[in-house]
């Protein structure tokens, strides 16, 4: 079995530190778990689409996914979940609302005329 294909079979974070041999804190894993992934996530595509996988011996995929999770990790160690808005719903909660539309009544529908 490939790497690849044992990182996409493990169900917790915590798995992903343990089989890749990055060292963790709970605490920090513990609060930004999915976000740490998603990150890790967003870093390996970068690096397919830049063609680091291309030609690569499993060896060097392994280096590449522990550098991509040690440096996801990172970013959630100097920063939060919030102030890094991986998810769309942290995304959102900063644009501005539109104003909602309001019906328009006008005077002379109250009165009759």
């Amino acid at each position: 079995m490939s790497l690849l294909d044992r990182l996409q079979s493990l169900s917790s974070a915590e798995e992903f530190f343990e089989v890749l041999d990055v060292p963790y804190d709970e605490a920090v894993v513990r609060v930004a778990r999915l976000h740490i992934l998603r990150r890790m996530g967003q870093y390996l595509r970068g690096s397919a689409a830049d063609g680091a996988f291309d030609g690569a011996d499993e060896a060097g995929v392994e280096a590449l996914c522990r550098e991509h999770l040690a440096q996801a990790y990172a970013d959630f160690v100097a920063s939060s979940p919030i102030a890094e808005r991986i998810f769309k719903v942290h995304q959102d909660a900063l644009r501005p609302k539109p104003e909602p539309n309001r019906p328009f009544v006008p005077l002379s529908a109250l009165t009759g005329e």
